[in-house]
């Protein structure tokens, strides 16, 4: 049974998951909605290319942080409560893809979620963006090394023998991250997804 305590948790990692950092990047850096250029995404990569460095970093480094603060005060409030951590986890993660902020639209959740496994299984997470890396090199495509990273982690967390509950949350994870890339498969398949410095819009 769930106390108030832990229902709060969870909520605050909904929330805190929810912060548009895209969107209050590029409104307050370039005085335009993000939801109203490229491809409308509020994430890293539109971001980018719609607004440049800047934006586009933060963007990057505080969606990464809105997962794994909340899992790393869940943590500290439960230590050793591994249940607590995955659902703290998991709500940021839905926070960030159905944000309450932008009328439940939100990102793809690639980089709430590192940050989120970044907390609970940093070694199989380390591995997972080399993979990214990798894919994103080989490619030239951002989204290929989001799914390869995305895909990898629950396999990693086997090869590390971290908790099962623990792999069936990065497996939900990854089929999350790969349904919210399924317009990218889409394009990758029709020769017209960009690189991640191509600058259509």
């Amino acid at each position: 049974m769930l106390d108030l305590h832990i229902l709060g948790l969870i909520a605050l990692g909904y929330v805190a998951g929810g912060i548009p950092t895209g969107y209050i990047a590029v409104r307050k850096l370039k005085g335009i909605d993000i939801r109203e250029h490229g491809s409308g995404n509020p994430g890293t990569a539109n971001v980018y290319r719609v607004a440049g460095t800047l934006p586009g970093l933060i963007t990057l480094a505080v969606d990464a942080l809105k997962g794994y603060l909340p899992v790393l005060l869940a943590q500290k409030l439960y230590p050793g409560r591994l249940f607590i951590h995955i659902v703290t986890g998991a709500a940021a993660i839905v926070g960030h893809d159905w944000t309450i902020f932008l009328g439940l639209k939100g990102g793809k959740g690639v980089a709430t979620t590192a940050g989120v496994f970044a907390a609970i299984c940093p070694k199989s997470t380390a591995c997972t963006v080399a993979v990214f890396f990798a894919g994103f090199w080989l490619s030239g495509h951002i989204s290929v090394g989001s799914m390869a990273g995305a895909a990898s982690l629950p396999f990693l967390n086997m090869l590390f023998a971290v908790p099962a509950e623990l792999t069936m949350m990065s497996a939900a994870a990854a089929l999350l991250i790969l349904y919210k890339h399924i317009p990218n498969m889409r394009s990758l398949m029709e020769r017209k997804e960009l690189h991640l410095r191509e600058k259509k819009y």
